[in-house]
């Protein structure tokens, strides 16, 4: 039974409506400059901490800048690049840079496996176990760098400290040495650094399904044989942006060298960036050689959050 003419013509009016309609969804109200008006207040701020001081930072970099120019007994001279070629011609930056990468990747490995190591055994203790090491690990996470610094001291003192008396070693002095200083460093850094490894970690661990990892128990597997075959793998996003983190963190470090060495250690051996650029700046009043330190630490560490952030947005697609 064909339908009437009417209803036909109706039925293609209709039909000719929707093709019409238009495919996407209205524009919401309000014109497209509204979210920056809402970040407005926040930009703000973040260009005066952070906008105006690298600005100068990298102005007094390419300046003759010391103590007589700040006094104004000379005038400030425009050197370019000069203290960059200076700086990159002295052999004791090189060293530094050297000693720094090699502190911070030994901080952030260490880091990692106490960190990493912690999050696994949260998952095996009972409840109230698992919340006194998450409370004492928070503490230390928690606790000033200065305070935790000056603990370490103490605890490591030739003359006083407890860890001499209990291995037996007398009035040795742990600051002495370069690699004995740096090793003491290490440890205070890894025991304020760890906690957020073992936070991010243990919730990484917690999401993966219980399932997975009784499957792999079944099948004989070790503890150690599920975390490199199973956990490490589904934890990889995870891992990547601890150990970035770690990075930046422990390659800035400042507080625990400054305090722990007295500025630098015996004859400047244990210097990082942080700690020779403030020498450099404050100690022997070159501003601008501090100043030129300061922007290829900026540069490094711009590098590598830059991958930080990429990461996260890949991360962040993935999800």
């Amino acid at each position: 039974m064909t339908a009437p003419t009417g209803s036909a013509d109706l039925d293609r009016g209709r039909v000719r409506v929707v093709r019409g309609a238009p495919r996407s969804s209205p524009r919401p109200r309000g014109g497209s400059g509204t979210p920056w008006l809402y970040l407005a207040p926040a930009l703000v701020v973040l260009g005066g901490l952070l906008a105006y001081p690298i600005y100068q930072l990298g102005l007094i970099s390419l300046f003759h800048y010391t103590q007589a120019q700040v006094s104004g007994g000379e005038p400030t001279t425009f050197e370019g690049f000069g203290n960059y070629a200076e700086l990159f011609a002295d052999e004791r930056f090189w060293q530094v840079l050297l000693a720094t990468v090699l502190f911070a990747a030994a901080c952030v490995v260490c880091t990692l496996a106490v960190g990493c190591a912690l999050a696994v055994l949260l998952t095996r203790v009972r409840a109230v176990p698992r919340l006194a090491l998450m409370l004492a690990a928070l503490g230390a996470w928690a606790t000033p760098a200065v305070t935790g610094s000056t603990v370490w001291l103490f605890l490591f003192d030739p003359d006083f400290g407890p860890v001499n008396r209990v291995l037996g070693l007398g009035d040795h002095s742990w600051t002495y040495g370069r690699l004995s200083a740096f090793f003491l460093v290490l440890l205070e850094v890894v025991w304020c650094s760890f906690p957020f490894v073992m936070v991010t970690v243990y919730a990484g661990i917690r999401a993966v399904p219980s399932e997975v990892l009784e499957a792999a128990a079944l099948d004989g597997a070790s503890q150690w044989r599920i975390w490199r075959s199973v956990l490490a793998p589904m934890l990889r996003p995870i891992l990547v942006v601890v150990t970035i983190q770690s990075v930046i963190w422990d390659f800035k470090v400042f507080t625990q060298i400054y305090v722990m060495t007295n500025g630098g250690g015996i004859a400047g051996q244990n210097l990082v960036l942080n700690v020779y650029a403030y020498q450099q700046a404050f100690a022997s009043s070159q501003y601008s050689l501090g100043a030129a330190i300061g922007v290829v630490m900026l540069l490094i560490l711009l590098t590598v959050t830059l991958v930080y952030l990429r990461l996260l947005r890949r991360q962040g697609e993935e999800l």
